[in-house]
């Protein structure tokens, strides 16, 4: 059956950052519905951002196109024209290569959730604000290319 119960679902609040980078997180949740839907060529995933979280440090995609759409709540975009608020209903989309480093940020006092659809892990992945890189099949390392302490 098509339907997906999204109870069904294991939230997770992990993130694969090194540990220096993940401290915002804590407050996300995320059901990677795709995932779950055994989707091959995209991820879905269903997010909540607790009240002071966000989605991600702010990054852009070199080969991954990525959507967002915000189902409830309020989140704050921030990206490289500024901050734009956004409300249910509200979408954000971010072309792969367009170089503008963006993430979701929850401002206000109750928790806000989204829908995000992107590719699985193509091509490098750039952090402007910090010194990060995702290299393609090396994982994370700082943008000289040495790899992150070992994470305990």
């Amino acid at each position: 059956m098509p339907k997906i119960a999204l109870e069904t679902i294991p939230a997770s609040n992990g993130t694969p950052y090194p540990a220096e980078f993940a401290g915002p997180f804590a407050g996300r949740w995320t059901r990677r519905v795709g995932s779950a839907a055994k989707f091959e060529d995209f991820g879905v995933s269903h997010v909540t951002l607790e009240p002071g979280a966000q989605s991600s440090q702010r990054h852009w995609h070199e080969q991954e196109d990525e959507f967002v759409v915000v189902l409830s709540g309020t989140a704050t975009l921030v990206d490289d024209t500024g901050r734009t608020l956004m409300v249910p209903g509200d979408m954000a989309v971010f072309p792969k290569n367009d170089g503008n480093g963006h993430m979701l940020v929850n401002e206000g006092d109750q928790p806000c959730t989204l829908v995000a659809v992107g590719a699985h892990g193509r091509g490098d992945c750039h952090y402007p604000d910090i010194d990060m890189h995702l290299f393609h099949g090396k994982g994370w390392r700082r943008k000289d290319g040495t790899e992150f302490p070992e994470q305990e």
